[in-house]
């Protein structure tokens, strides 16, 4: 059986008073994913979410 590892990650806003936490397998691709500016419904409201704060790493198995 082949052990993941998953990260636990909070990032804030330029003025940070907006927490978004998230689980990814990937976290350098999801901190990416959240910095593009396709898509970012939530991240433009809040005024750019895409400061990585704080992470934590898991690790797990993956489920079939």
């Amino acid at each position: 059986m082949k052990i993941y590892q998953y990260y636990v990650y909070i990032i804030t806003n330029d003025f940070n008073n907006v927490l978004y936490t998230g689980v990814t397998s990937n976290l350098a691709g999801r901190v990416l994913k959240h910095k593009e500016t396709t898509n970012k419904v939530f991240s433009a409201r809040y005024h750019n979410v895409a400061n990585l704060f704080i992470t934590k790493t898991f690790n797990g198995c993956k489920m079939p």
